[in-house]
């Protein structure tokens, strides 16, 4: 048989696999009723803000390494500023952006020691609140998971003990049973739902936090080897001062 013929017969089959799968699917979470509809809801949504989050980090930076930063910081050191910042010229990863943040204020002659890196964290703090987006997502979804499960087993057995009441003296205890274990599959699927959720989270956060020490690590490296500010003229120091001072200086000149 050609290889052809294999594909279009395999193909069928696969159609019929995946189709089958998915009803199987539906009748799973049919069983657990509209609880169980909110929690495959929630799923979804988790699994994807955890793909965007992931997508977000790598372009972040978060696991490059910091070759660029590093080589920058380099060539900061060794007094080559101009070539410093050409180097993280059009970097987007938030070690770059804030190396870049760190220079340009340390480099600014009206500012001073204390007021770049004021300029430096506030910088730093916007970066990393763009780097911890969408974690409170994750850790809503950790948390109403199991409460939607729960939420499903309630109802759940509420509705097979009115049934139990309305049976009897008739009741059947198998049917009891069979609309408790019902019930309970909402628990089960909010815990599957919880459970990667909350191990995700905690990834995620440890790449952040490992990002946060190399950014503090980085920002103190260019404060180090910060340059010299330069001597102001007496009429820059006059600049924005009051008449008082100003005719000081000028009888001083």
């Amino acid at each position: 048989m050609e290889p052809t013929d294999l594909a279009k017969a395999a193909a069928p089959e696969g159609a019929e696999a995946l189709t089958g799968a998915f009803a199987r699917a539906q009748e799973f979470v049919a069983l657990g009723g509209p609880a169980m509809w909110a929690i495959a809801a929630l799923s979804v949504a988790l699994t994807a803000l955890v793909l965007w989050k992931i997508w977000r980090l790598v372009w972040f930076g978060a696991w490059s390494g910091g070759r660029h930063s590093a080589e920058a910081l380099d060539l900061w050191a060794r007094g080559d500023r101009a070539a410093a910042l050409e180097a993280l010229a059009g970097r987007h990863s938030l070690r770059a952006r804030l190396v870049r943040a760190a220079m340009r204020a340390a480099a600014d002659p009206h500012m001073s020691d204390q007021q770049a890196q004021d300029e430096t964290v506030r910088v730093a703090r916007g970066l990393l609140a763009q780097a911890r987006t969408g974690l409170r997502g994750i850790e809503l979804a950790a948390t109403i998971g199991p409460l939607l499960g729960l939420f499903g087993t309630v109802t759940g057995m509420i509705g097979a003990f009115q049934a139990l009441q309305e049976a009897g003296a008739r009741a059947d205890p198998a049917t009891l049973a069979g609309g408790i274990w019902e019930a309970l599959l909402t628990t089960a699927a909010g815990m599957a739902v919880a459970i990667p959720a909350q191990v995700v989270l905690a990834w995620f956060e440890s790449v952040i936090d490992r990002l946060r020490l190399d950014m503090e690590d980085a920002a103190t490296r260019v404060f180090v080897a910060r340059p010299a500010a330069a001597e102001p003229a007496p009429a820059e120091l006059a600049h924005g001062l009051t008449a008082e001072t100003r005719a000081k200086l000028a009888v001083a000149e």
